[in-house]
């Protein structure tokens, strides 16, 4: 079931913003930052979950917040190291 444009946006937004709250970046980011970290980390969580026998993102639902959501952790992990 594929998602419209709204609906990444609002699972984007959703998990960015949980992501900058677990690695403490939460004061730097603004809501833009947020949506962008959700959305790539989506993609990054779908390609983990999928390396590991389990499914990407798979629409609106719990589920597909929490594969966005360890992507954004991943990514916001992988930017912090680079920064240092």
């Amino acid at each position: 079931m594929g998602m419209g444009l709204c609906a990444w946006l609002v699972l984007g937004g959703i998990a960015g913003w949980l992501a900058s709250i677990i690695k403490g970046t939460n004061a730097k980011m603004g809501m833009f930052a947020n949506i962008a970290t959700g959305i790539v980390g989506s993609m990054i969580g779908g390609w983990v979950f999928n390396l590991l026998g389990g499914r990407g993102v798979t629409g609106f639902n719990l589920y597909s917040l929490a594969v966005a959501t360890v992507g954004a952790v991943i990514l916001i992990s992988i930017v912090q190291a680079i920064r240092k």
